[in-house]
């Protein structure tokens, strides 16, 4: 408890109102010296002082530390290599196989270190958007039909599981596509842009 009221009076001692008001209260002794405030210099210094601390600028408190993109996106590679050890054991029916190793094949190549990851740190959005597919929508699906599956074997005549987790993943591998043609966008307008610089310079 001692040491929190210790750093609490040390935070105010540094504070902004403290240091507005002290460099008010020193105007108020000045006065005081030089015969102004009379004997009532304690008021004078003190009222000075604390209109000095109300018109202070409010204390801004520090910005959360979160991670850069940079770090985030290590940090989803990594996750990303979990995944892809969870899918190396499972079991996949030859259509649905074919189209996640489309789609991992995407996510590897836009996840790899690089200048395509460069350009995607620069988009939360996108960061957002893979992270999503890789911790929750890819596990979903496959882990779904992987129960599902199991159940169809007791229900026969019901639809194939397999058939949703291709549509899911059709799905998913549109939306990656849609990211990677968005970075080729921002790309293009850069070099657009350059090309419009140089072309008006001379």
């Amino acid at each position: 408890m001692a040491t929190n009221n210790s750093n609490k009076l040390l935070g105010y001692l540094e504070s902004r109102k403290n240091l507005t008001g002290s460099a008010c209260g020193v105007v108020g002794l000045a006065l005081t010296f030089a015969g102004v405030a009379g004997p009532y210099w304690p008021v004078v210094v003190a009222g000075l002082y604390g209109a000095g601390a109300l018109l202070a600028p409010p204390e801004r408190p520090p910005l959360p530390d979160f991670p850069d993109p940079s770090a985030q996106l290590e940090e989803l590679r990594e996750d990303y290599g979990k995944l892809r050890a969870y899918l190396a054991d499972i079991e996949l029916p030859p259509a649905a196989a074919g189209r996640l190793t489309e789609l991992t094949d995407l996510l590897t190549a836009l996840l790899d270190p690089g200048w395509v990851a460069e350009i995607l740190a620069q988009d939360p959005e996108g960061i957002h958007a893979l992270s999503r597919a890789v911790r929750q929508d890819i596990p979903e699906a496959v882990d779904t039909f992987v129960r599902t599956r199991w159940w169809t074997r007791l229900t026969p005549g019901t639809e194939p599981p397999e058939r949703h987790l291709e549509r899911q993943l059709s799905v998913l591998h549109s939306e990656a596509q849609s990211l990677a043609t968005t970075l080729h966008e921002a790309e293009a307008r850069r070099q657009e842009s350059h090309t419009r610089y140089l072309e008006d310079r001379s």
